[in-house]
């Protein structure tokens, strides 16, 4: 590069991570162009956190994120954690509230975080530009000083030469309306997110041009998303939300619990402990086929013993009361109708003390292991992340790929997700703010 030129730095995509990089190169003095597939940067943002944006988590550590690589996530973090985030977003005038641990903008806006950013993008002199898609990146020659649509020799490291070096990259991409364009850069910041929630934009084409670039690909699924069930009451169910602990299983073997409020719907189970579940659950289906067991216990505060003393109280409610009564206050009405249902019963209006005592047993047991066969989740449309993607020891806790010189990666596109709780933000701020770093020193 010529001395006293800028370090002129690409950036593919402009959501989170993005939209961090650019600011953080942009404040060490480098010229920064964002290409953004949609016509705006920070779509995905509005959507999080169902509209306010869960911006990040006091508490912070690997053991709320799925990697297979968490030495190298522990050293991203604790260079840019919680505190760091908070001080990035005061900074640029973003007022912060703290719900018990979980980070919020204080207007509880996801729209005012976007908003945000994008100011800064401005005051920085960022150049955004939307609605162009990027189809090609490549090494150009170590020769090479051109600027924007450069030539380039040979097929580069897309036509498969391994750890070319050179000045710079070559970045070919198509306008909305079909016109092809081409930048040259010094550094490329790539994060164009996974799959989750294509209609932001995320339609997968990051994990492609890495390929391209020799990056293996972990699989992708779906996560943080609905869970699809075989069993077709549902319906007379759907809308009922308990607290409830579930447990997986395939086969006989027990993959993960988690605990929480359980929402049902018409076709399965929903909330975030499901969320919690889903990516593993997903991974196991897409590997070994079959079904998923979840079981569901409504009474998870109460010790085995506990529960059966608790059941055998409420013998005393038997006289005079129909079977439907004598359940009546257990949990949600509806819920207990289908486990009445479930055990036999067909007739509620029938004394209690007419019911067999294995049926009234079956719909104590219903309330403590009600076991459901997930076979799959909804679709990417529903995901707010994804697991998958470049595996983390291909870069360095500068984000800097170990393939490509000068090629660095953030956000999604990475084989990192977290749990909900603000930690798939925290790890796009931090992963961008590091990238953007890296790029200019």
């Amino acid at each position: 590069m010529e001395k006293g030129r800028k370090k002129k730095i690409g950036i593919i995509g402009g959501g989170a991570a993005g939209m961090t990089a650019a600011i953080a190169a942009a404040r060490q003095g480098a010229d920064v162009t964002i290409l953004e597939g949609n016509e705006k940067p920070g779509r995905k943002i509005l959507a999080t956190g169902n509209g306010k944006c869960n911006l990040g988590n006091r508490q912070l550590d690997t053991s709320w994120y799925y990697t297979k690589d968490p030495d190298i996530l522990k050293a991203c973090l604790e260079q840019f954690g919680t505190p760091q985030t908070i001080a990035f977003f005061q900074g640029m005038g973003l007022m912060i509230r703290e719900k018990a641990g979980y980070l919020y903008p204080a207007s509880e806006q996801a729209a005012v975080v976007a908003r945000v950013l994008q100011i800064e993008l401005d005051t920085l002199g960022v150049k955004v530009e939307g609605g162009c898609r990027v189809q090609g990146i490549f090494r150009t020659d170590p020769g090479h000083r051109g600027e924007t649509g450069g030539t380039k020799k040979g097929k580069g490291l897309a036509g498969g030469l391994p750890r070319q070096t050179g000045p710079g990259f070559q970045v070919d991409g198509v306008r909305t309306g079909g016109e092809a364009v081409s930048h040259y850069f010094d550094r490329v910041i790539l994060c164009c997110g996974g799959r989750a929630a294509p209609r932001t934009g995320s339609d997968g084409s990051g994990y492609e041009l890495a390929a391209r670039l020799g990056h293996r690909i972990a699989p992708v699924v779906p996560a943080l998303v609905q869970l699809k069930c075989r069993e077709t009451f549902f319906r007379r169910v759907a809308g009922v939300r308990a607290d409830a602990q579930i447990a997986v299983y395939h086969g006989a073997k027990l993959l993960a619990t988690e605990r929480g409020e359980l929402q049902i719907t018409e076709y399965g189970i929903s909330g975030i402990p499901v969320f919690q579940l889903s990516r593993v659950v997903n991974y196991i289906l897409a590997e070994k086929g079959g079904e998923v067991k979840a079981v569901i216990d409504f009474f998870p505060d109460y010790q085995e013993d506990a529960y059966k003393r608790f059941c055998a109280s409420r013998a005393l409610l038997q006289d005079g009361r129909s079977v439907e009564a004598f359940f009546t206050g257990m949990l949600n009405q509806k819920l207990m109708g289908l486990f009445l249902h479930l055990a036999g019963v067909t007739d509620g209006s029938v004394p209690v003390s007419e019911v067999p005592s294995r049926i009234l047993q079956r719909v104590y047991q219903l309330c403590r292991g009600w076991e459901v066969h997930v076979t799959g989740s909804n679709s990417y449309d529903s995901a707010q992340v994804c697991a998958g993607g470049v595996p983390l020891c291909e870069i360095t806790d500068r984000m800097e790929s170990r393939l490509v010189p000068g090629l660095f990666l953030a956000g999604e596109l990475l084989d990192v997700d977290g749990k909900c709780g603000g930690y798939n933000l925290q790890w796009a701020w931090c992963s961008g703010y590091l990238a953007g770093m890296g790029a200019v020193q």
